[in-house]
């Protein structure tokens, strides 16, 4: 879009965010992603929580024809979403979703198919159901966006398979161009995103990853009981309203209670509590009748609460990107705010059997059986009933067997096998997906540890793993300060020159200047990757086939272990 329709089109999108939904200016990124929209681009938008991703949608949603298709990966963040939205006349928004009665979805699908609501709300499960899909497509949706759509890029525990089904949906439903948001993705993140979506040269609109506001600091622990104390009487103490992620159900309701044993007004929130329950927790937290909420990862996904104090991990997420999205709830205002990781290095057990959460072998060859005995395509309500598995493990392992070449997934969203591939071949390829998969959070979760562990700026290395370069001190993270604190000697001098100090990172090696971040090389034995961050004599490299790996300067040159491709971005 370039000269006067560029004008015309930014002008459009100004009039609209003013008249329709009073805001006189839009934020960096918003109207280049909306113009990116109007042009009819897929787009995908990575911008930190805060920052403003729904208006991209809701401002160019009113600017194009038709309805605006939202997928929202929880029932209460549809909620928040639709309460978010102006109630003087703006544009109408309906949900279609499993809490709600027949006649209030007969309603919802009357107000899309008449154009009284602008934008539908949907889980990625109700995309499976064909009604749904066919629906849909007779109301000719202008836009498709997935919002918290780094659960395309998720498994492990968290793993919802129907995300990964969207792509044949936007098929179906006409082909609008695909909006995807999300608070975090590391780059090889986005190009999952993308990939998985079936996005056609996306537009890439990212904002800085910093919130200078947020103070960070790991705490290490070696017994658990001292950790437990610890997060408790952080949790008392820190200014509220605060959140505290817990890895497990039973530690957030134990967290909760001992919060609540102390005075405060402290709730649990997890996927096992009656709807009701997460409701009533859910707007507690809102309206600033809870001061704490003890919960695990689903919480606060989407929240708009800016005046979060402090978040609070009582264990180790399972990868940097998770991490991230769950301290960017705190200090949304601007105003300071606090991030403790608490670590305790035995904690990442219950994470690492959480990665490793993909379909078995047998699961996969069942799949791959039933899918190659037919002559035609077969719908996975089907793969169900003719493998006795549940949906959820026949779409997981279906979603592999796509991955490794196997199978297709048609546009009516039946899946067909491949020619050229036994069942037994599909099955062990898809195998080796899942491993690479599991690798690769594996990875990620030790990225997480050397976060814990790095003695430098922390804000330095999150940052970085997001492939974003920063220069350090940030004066905002436990390691920063105590380098501050150190680096006086007892007479008020500072340290000698080349000395390090205790929380010091190792000075830059030499060697660093030729792979600075984004530059693509290969490993001898791993093969291509991404160099991700550098720090002192060290630098982590992406690897397509291993994930994440953090490697010595010093033995790279020793050993030539690294070439740079010629296709570097670097």
């Amino acid at each position: 879009m370039i000269g006067k329709d560029a004008e015309d089109a930014a002008g459009l999108l100004a009039r609209t965010a003013a008249d329709v939904f009073g805001w006189d200016t839009l934020r960096p990124g918003q109207l280049t992603a909306m113009e990116a929209v109007l042009a009819g681009r897929d787009t995908l938008v990575v911008m930190p929580t805060g920052a403003g991703k729904s208006a991209v949608y809701q401002v160019a949603g009113v600017a194009l024809p038709g309805p605006t298709v939202v997928v929202s990966p929880l029932i209460a963040l549809q909620r928040d979403q639709i309460a978010g939205l102006p109630d003087h006349g703006g544009p109408a928004a309906v949900a279609v979703n499993s809490a709600q009665g027949s006649g209030e979805t007969a309603a919802a699908w009357e107000a899309v198919r008449h154009g009284d609501a602008e934008y539908l709300f949907l889980s990625p499960e109700q995309l499976a159901k064909d009604e749904v899909v066919e629906r849909l497509a007779r109301a000719a949706p202008s836009l498709f966006v997935v919002d918290e759509a780094q659960c395309v890029a998720a498994w492990g525990h968290d793993f919802r398979p129907d995300y990964l089904r969207l792509a044949p949906a936007v098929r179906r439903v006409g082909r609008p161009p695909v909006l995807a948001l999300t608070a975090t993705a590391a780059p090889p993140v986005r190009e999952e995103i993308a990939r998985r979506l079936g996005m056609e040269d996306p537009v890439l609109v990212a904002a800085g990853f910093d919130r200078p506001n947020i103070t960070l600091e790991v705490r290490r622990f070696t017994e658990d009981a001292d950790k437990r104390r610890a997060v408790v009487e952080r949790a008392a103490a820190e200014p509220k309203p605060g959140i505290v992620y817990a890895a497990t159900r039973r530690d957030a309701e134990g967290y909760a209670a001992e919060l609540a044993g102390l005075g405060l007004s402290a709730a649990a929130y997890h996927a096992g509590l009656p709807a009701g329950e997460r409701s009533r927790v859910h707007e507690a937290f809102l309206a600033g009748r809870a001061d704490v909420v003890v919960a695990t990862s689903a919480f606060g996904m989407g929240i708009d609460k800016e005046d979060v104090r402090f978040v609070l991990h009582a264990s180790l997420p399972g990868s940097l990107d998770a991490y991230y999205q769950e301290i960017g709830r705190a200090g949304r205002d601007g105003e300071p705010a606090l991030a403790v990781l608490h670590y305790r290095p035995e904690d990442s057990g219950l994470q690492r059997l959480f990665a490793a959460r993909t379909p078995d072998e047998e699961t996969l060859g069942e799949v791959a059986e039933a899918v190659h005995d037919r002559e035609g395509p077969v719908g996975l309500d089907e793969l169900g009933a003719e493998t006795d598995l549940p949906r959820r493990r026949v779409t997981a392992a279906t979603n592999l067997l796509e991955q490794a070449g196997a199978v297709r997934t048609d546009d009516d969203g039946e899946v067909r096998a491949l020619p050229g591939m036994t069942a037994d071949d599909a099955a062990e390829r898809a195998a080796g997906a899942a491993e690479a998969r599991r690798r690769l959070e594996e990875s990620r979760l030790d990225m997480v540890r050397a976060y814990a562990e790095t003695p430098g700026c922390r804000r330095r290395f999150l940052l970085g793993y997001f492939g974003e370069a920063y220069e350090p001190p940030c004066g905002r993270c436990d390691a920063c300060r105590a380098d501050s604190a150190d680096s006086a000697d007892p007479a008020g001098g500072t340290a000698a020159e080349g000395v390090t100090a205790p929380g010091d990172a190792p000075p830059a090696h030499p060697a660093a200047a030729s792979y600075p971040t984004g530059t693509r090389v290969r490993h001898r034995e791993w093969g291509d990757g991404t160099v991700m961050s550098e720090e002192g004599d060290r630098i982590t490299v992406l690897f397509d086939s291993m994930g994440y790996r953090t490697l010595s300067l010093a033995a790279i040159a020793d050993h030539g272990l690294l070439t740079v491709r010629t296709d570097s971005a670097g």
